[in-house]
C-alpha cells in the first residue's frame, strides 16, 4: 500500500512538473524558430547566446545551485516543524540574495567589456562590441532570477508545484513576444532577444507571488539564524563545483568562438533540441522525487553531535531498524525515478539521433536559418546525444546526495567531470595536430556527462546497492524494444523523404509526425508485449500531463 500511495503521490508532482516543462519546451523549440528565422544562426545570435549565458551562470553560481541541493532541504524541513520559522528563513535568505545579487550586478555592469572579451576571445571587434551591449541588458535579469529561485524552492517545499513549473514556460513565451513586437513594431534588432530576456525574468517571479499568499516575508538580516551555518555548509559545495563548471564552461565558449563566429550559435540550436527531453522526463521526475528522498534520506547529525560509529538518524531517538527501513524505501523511491527515466529517455535518444536533420529541419529552417545550418546543427546534436541518458540518469543520482544533505560529493564529482571534458575537448588537437572542431567540444560535453553519471551510480550504490530493484530489467526491456523502434525508423525515413518533399513545411511536419508516431507506437507496443511494470504509471502521466496542459 505504501509503495502504490507513493507511486501515485511522485505520479501527481511529476505530472505537475513535467505539464510545465512540456509547456516550457515547447515554447523554448517556439523561442528557437523565432530567433532563427530573424536572425538564422549568425555571429549576431552568438553574440546573443553569451550575453544570455552569463546571467545564466550566475544565477546558477550564486542561488540555482542551491535551490535543490540546500533551499528544498531546509525548507522542508521547516514546513514541518513550524511555518513561522519557515517564513522567517526565506525572509533571511531572500534578504541576503538581494544584497548578493545587487553587488554582483553592478560590478558585471562596470567589467562587461573584459567579462566579454574573456568569455568570447575569439570573435571580431565589432562583433565584441555588440555582445558587451547586448550583456549590459541582460545582466540586469540576474536579480529577478535570484528572487525567482529561491521562491520556487520554496513553493515546492510547501508542495505548490503548479506555479514554479510554468516559470520556464512564462520566460520563454515573454521573449518569444517580444521579439516579435520588437522587430516588427519597433524595428528592432538582436537588442530585442536581450530585452525578451530582461522582462522575461521580471514575469516569472510575478507569476509565483500568488503562491505566497499566506507567507509572511520581510527584508531582515539575521547573521545569528541557526540554519546558515547549514545553508553554508550545503552551499559551499556547490558554489565550489559550480565555480569549476563554470570556468569550464567559459572555457567552452571561448573556444567555440575560435571555431567560428556560427558555432556557439549551432551548438545553442542542438542544445535546446537535447533539453526538450531532459526536461520532460529527468528533470521532472527529479523534482517530483527531490522532497520524498529528503523526508526518507537519513540524515547524520551535525558533526560536533555524532559520536564515532553513531547510525545517521532522522529524528531524534530512532534506532537502526527504523533507519534502514527508511534507507530502503529511500533507494525504491530512487530506484522508480531511474526506471521511470530510462524507460522514457532511451527511446527519445535513438529516435533524436536516427530524426536529426528532419526535426531540426521542421523546427529551425526557415527566414535566416539556412539547410547549411540545419547540416551543421544536426551534426551538434547527434554528438550531443551520445551523452544524453548519461546526463538524464544523472540528475536523480545528484538529487539523491542532495536529498541527504551531501553536497560535497556531487560537488567533487563535478571537478572530475571537467577534467573528463578538458581531456576529450584538447586531445585531438594535441594528438591529430589539427584546429580544433565544433564537434571536438561536442563530444567532450558527452564524455563529461558520461563520466559524471558513472561515478555518480557508482558512489549511490555504497548507500545501499541498486542492485534487485528492477533497473536492469527495465533498461533491458527499453533496449530491445528500441532496437526494433530504431530499425523501423531507419527503414522509413529515406523511402518517406523521397515521398515528401522536404522543401515545404507541412512535407516536413507529416514526415516528422509519422515518423515519431510509427517509432512510438511500436516501442510502448514492444514494452506491452515485454510486460513492463511501469508503462501503466507512464501511461497515467501522459494522460494527467495532457490534461494539465489543456486546463
Amino acid at each position: 500500500m505504501k509503495t502504490t500511495s507513493k507511486s501515485n503521490s511522485l505520479a501527481r508532482a511529476a505530472t505537475l512538473i513535467a505539464a510545465g516543462n512540456v509547456t516550457s519546451r515547447l515554447l523554448g523549440l517556439g523561442r528557437e524558430i523565432v530567433i532563427a528565422h530573424f536572425f538564422g544562426a549568425t555571429g549576431l545570435v552568438s553574440a546573443f547566446r553569451i550575453a544570455q549565458q552569463v546571467p545564466t551562470m550566475l544565477y546558477d553560481l550564486l542561488v540555482g545551485g542551491m535551490v535543490s541541493s540546500a533551499f528544498v532541504p531546509l525548507f522542508s524541513e521547516q514546513a514541518e516543524q513550524d511555518r513561522a520559522q519557515l517564513w522567517h528563513l526565506a525572509s533571511l535568505i531572500l534578504s541576503l540574495v538581494t544584497v548578493l545579487m545587487v553587488v554582483v550586478v553592478v560590478a558585471i555592469e562596470l567589467a562587461a567589456p573584459q567579462v566579454t572579451l574573456l568569455m568570447a576571445g575569439g570573435f571580431t571587434s565589432d562583433l565584441l562590441g555588440v555582445t558587451t551591449h547586448l550583456l549590459r541588458i541582460t545582466t540586469l535579469a540576474v536579480i529577478f532570477l535570484g528572487w525567482s529561485g529561491v521562491i520556487t524552492g520554496l513553493l515546492q517545499s510547501l508542495h505548490r508545484f503548479a506555479l514554479p513549473a510554468f516559470t520556464a514556460a512564462v520566460f520563454n513565451a515573454t521573449i518569444i513576444m517580444t521579439a516579435l513586437a520588437g522587430v516588427y513594431l519597433f524595428n528592432w534588432g538582436i537588442e530585442a532577444l536581450a530585452t525578451g530576456l530582461l522582462l522575461g525574468a521580471v514575469l516569472q517571479l510575478l507569476l509565483q507571488l500568488p503562491g505566497l499568499r499566506d507567507g509572511r516575508l520581510r527584508f531582515v538580516l539575521d547573521y545569528h539564524h541557526p540554519s546558515l551555518w547549514r545553508v553554508g555548509k550545503l552551499g559551499l559545495p556547490i558554489i565550489l563545483g559550480l565555480v569549476i563548471s563554470q570556468i569550464a564552461i567559459t572555457f567552452d565558449r571561448n573556444l567555440a568562438s575560435r571555431t567560428g563566429e556560427q558555432s556557439i550559435a549551432w551548438m545553442q540550436n542542438a542544445t535546446t533540441i537535447i533539453q526538450f527531453p531532459l526536461g520532460l522526463v529527468s528533470t521532472a521526475i527529479s523534482m517530483a522525487i527531490l522532497p520524498t528522498l529528503s523526508r526518507l534520506a537519513p540524515q547524520a547529525p551535525p558533526p560536533p553531535l555524532r559520536k564515532r560509529g553513531e547510525l545517521p538518524s532522522t529524528f531524534e531517538g530512532e534506532g537502526p531498524g527504523v533507519v534502514q527501513l527508511r534507507l530502503s524505501e529511500f533507494m525504491e523511491t530512487l530506484a522508480l525515478g531511474l526506471r521511470l527515466v530510462l524507460i522514457l529517455i532511451i527511446p527519445a535518444t535513438v529516435a533524436l539521433f536516427i530524426m536529426a536533420e528532419p526535426i531540426v529541419a521542421l523546427l529551425l529552417e526557415r527566414g535566416h536559418f539556412t539547410p547549411y545550418d540545419t547540416q551543421q546543427t544536426a551534426i551538434a546534436l547527434r554528438f550531443y546525444l551520445f551523452g544524453l541518458i548519461f546526463a538524464a540518469i544523472d540528475q536523480p543520482l545528484i538529487f539523491a546526495y542532495y536529498a541527504r544533505q551531501n553536497t560535497l560529493t556531487p560537488a567533487l564529482v563535478g571537478l572530475l567531470g571537467v577534467g573528463f571534458y578538458l581531456l576529450a575537448a584538447l586531445s585531438p588537437s594535441f594528438i591529430l595536430a589539427r584546429p580544433m572542431h565544433m564537434t571536438d567540444l561536442v563530444f567532450a560535453n558527452s564524455v563529461q556527462l558520461s563520466g559524471h553519471a558513472l561515478v555518480m551510480l557508482g558512489l549511490v550504490n555504497r548507500f545501499s546497492s541498486l542492485r534487485g530493484r528492477g533497473i536492469g530489467v527495465a533498461t533491458g526491456k527499453a533496449i530491445i524494444a528500441v532496437g526494433v523502434m530504431g530499425f523501423l525508423l531507419s527503414g522509413l525515413l529515406e523511402p518517406l523523404q523521397n515521398l515528401l518533399s522536404p522543401h515545404s513545411f507541412s512535407n516536413r511536419a507529416m514526415l516528422v509526425i509519422i515518423l515519431t508516431g510509427l517509432g512510438g507506437a511500436t516501442y510502448f507496443l514492444m514494452l506491452a508485449i515485454l510486460r513492463t511494470q511501469e508503462l501503466s504509471m507512464i501511461f497515467n502521466l501522459f494522460r494527467r500531463i495532457g490534461q494539465k496542459i489543456v486546463k
